[in-house]
């Protein structure tokens, strides 16, 4: 076989312009291999063949090269969003990818009359107030739960609020003043907020000095009850201080990054810090790391992440990175970028370093553990005699006699579960009640053609799995068996996992479709470990799909069946009142104020929401 010859880049680098842009490199067949940006397209593509002591990477990757495309874009920031884009929707084999989709969740103080505290995603709210952002969910309701315990702000939906008669359980436990029934003045309450935004904004000195200064005006005044609250208010102050393991006395905003690499795995480290106090840190793991360094790490992560998340206004990074310098213009404010650090920011920067360093040995652990829990059940099976097991793809069927089935697939490889390709599947209402049909359904969807569609072939390349588990007994697996026979994937090996004796775990029976007696491994098993995390995987993917589809169609129903009430009255219904337990909690009065509801028909909807004649 002829060998391909060397790329020849000269025609294209002297036709590319001195302009800021995307540039991608090709290998044989158009496959992606790598894609930059450049504030200088024709600069930045000729170092590549200018230089001669490139890394070992980037060696192999010139050495596969057989075309460059370019992208011009209108400026920096703009070539700085493509290339993110890019990355994430090609996955480049030389690129270093980080795989991080969700929006940062925030602490939001809603434009209400008696503004709510609660979380939220995505855009803000006109007339709200935004604080963060936080790492995870879990930060934010953290703070959300120990804010309640000292500035008391309503936490509920407006459809529970605004049909309150009666203060709630957190009125009970002092978490709340209970505005829903006017248990607080609008000023009072006014104030509470305040204090709360005062506190979230950094200024917690200026909020405790004030409060202190209250305290003892009450005290003087001998309004001793109103300086006991105050006194309480600042105890739970303090504690709240307290647990903020960074503080500063600056009320600056800053993110910092360190980079932990070892065994073939890199993190890099994100701890947070708005108004000087630390809302916590989340470790990233990226992708094509081999034969990387903790700079172009850190460079990746850099360009990637804050191309679509807000950059603040200090960035301490453990090494230089050159894609800092184009944050500015992407954030649209100026981006202090600092690598050598004293004081507080230096013991920032070392507990970054520190984080990244635990969390890359846990996840270490965690491979090695997925790994050795893999290969036991490769020797458990058959020894790896017909092929080593890597992809393993696993069903479950969820209904409630019948109604809303879905059958859910989870997929587990390269030694984790890949969230990214789970896939639920509602089938069919005749094939609800009866968990074969729906099997069926769900596996002729998945792997081949869907019955009365448009006949398109599935990409079996990427589904197809070394492993098929089926959360079931002998008829399941038949089933499936018949199916992948069907779709001439009969070299697919299929396996059920049926409950054992009062389905306690441990007792699992493993069904071969051609054994007579199924396979029990020890409890303590490691590859009976993987079979059950896979298997519980696959189950919770189907019964969160499951409730959520029964749920969906019981609210429907339950006012589809009441005459006089159309798809528009509905809606109307719905929104006015939040959802169906909004409107089952109304009275007749107040279902008859929403837009093209009468006195009569509402009288007739709380009669059939009710059970009433």
């Amino acid at each position: 076989m002829p060998h391909p010859q060397p790329f020849d880049p000269g025609p294209i680098l002297a036709g590319l312009p001195h302009l800021p842009g995307v540039y991608r490199y090709l290998g044989e067949a158009g496959a992606v291999l790598y894609v930059g940006k450049a504030r200088d397209l024709k600069r930045r593509v000729s170092s590549y063949f200018q230089k001669t002591d490139q890394s070992p990477r980037i060696r192999l990757m010139l050495s596969r090269l057989r075309a460059i495309e370019v992208t011009v874009t209108r400026s920096e920031s703009e070539a700085l969003l493509l290339e993110s884009n890019l990355i994430k929707a090609l996955a480049p084999r030389y690129n270093i990818v980080f795989r991080d989709d969700k929006s940062y969740p925030y602490l939001v103080l809603s434009g209400h009359a008696f503004p709510r505290l609660a979380y939220q995603r995505g855009g803000i709210t006109e007339g709200s107030q935004r604080f963060g952002p936080y790492p995870h969910a879990l930060a934010v309701r953290d703070s959300i739960q120990t804010l309640q315990k000292v500035f008391r702000l309503r936490t509920c939906e407006d459809s529970v609020y605004t049909h309150r008669s009666r203060p709630c359980l957190l009125y009970q436990i002092q978490r709340c003043t209970a505005p829903c029934v006017g248990l607080i003045t609008a000023a009072d309450y006014a104030r509470d907020v305040a204090d709360a935004a005062l506190f979230l904004s950094g200024r917690d000195d200026d909020l405790v000095s004030r409060l202190q200064a209250q305290m003892q005006a009450a005290a003087t005044a001998l309004q001793f009850e109103y300086a006991a609250r105050l006194r309480d208010q600042l105890l739970a102050l303090n504690q709240l201080r307290e647990k903020q393991f960074v503080e500063s006395r600056s009320q600056q905003d800053a993110d910092i990054l360190a980079v932990a690499m070892a065994g073939g795995l890199a993190c890099v480290y994100l701890l947070m810090v708005r108004g000087g106090r630390s809302l916590g840190g989340r470790a990233f793991f990226p992708g094509h790391v081999e034969g990387a360094e903790p700079p172009g790490v850190l460079d990746a992560f850099v360009a990637q992440h804050y191309a679509s998340q807000p950059a603040p206004s200090i960035l301490i990074l453990e090494y230089p990175c050159e894609s800092a310098d184009w944050l500015g213009e992407a954030a649209g404010h100026s981006v202090k970028v600092l690598t050598r650090v004293n004081g507080e920011r230096r013991v920032w920067l070392q507990t970054a370093r520190q984080n990244a360093t635990l969390a890359l040995a846990a996840r270490e652990g965690q491979q090695a553990g997925q790994e050795a829990r893999l290969a036991a059940l490769n020797a458990a099976l058959d020894g790896g005699a017909s092929g080593m097991i890597a992809r393993i793809e696993c069903f479950d069927v969820s209904h409630t006699q019948g109604e809303a089935a879905v059958v859910s697939c989870v997929v587990y490889d390269h030694g984790a579960m890949q969230n990214a390709q789970y896939r639920r599947f509602n089938v069919t209402p005749a094939s609800g009640g009866d968990d074969y049909a729906a099997l069926r359904e769900a596996l002729l969807r998945r792997y081949g053609l869907q019955e009365g569609a448009i006949e398109a072939e599935v990409d079996r390349a990427t589904a197809r799995p070394d492993l098929l588990l089926i959360d079931g007994g002998r008829g399941q697996v038949n089933v499936a068996q018949a199916v992948l026979d069907e779709l001439g994937l009969g070299d697919v090996r299929v396996l059920g996992v049926a409950k054992g004796e009062a389905r306690k775990p441990g007792l699992e029976q493993l069904i071969w479709p051609d054994e007579a007696e199924p396979l029990r491994l020890p409890p303590d098993h490691p590859g009976l470990h993987l079979i059950q995390q896979i298997r519980d995987e696959a189950h919770r993917f189907a019964i969160t799909g499951h409730r959520a589809r029964r749920a969906k169609a019981r609210v429907s129903s339950s006012l589809q069946e009441i005459p006089g009430v159309g798809a528009k009255r509905r809606q109307r219904l719905l929104q006015t009142f939040g959802g169906l337990r909004g409107v089952q909690s109304a009275g007749i009065e107040e279902i008859a104020q929403v837009e093209g509801i009468s006195q009569t028909l509402a009288e007739q909807i709380y009669g059939a929401l009710h059970g009433c004649p």
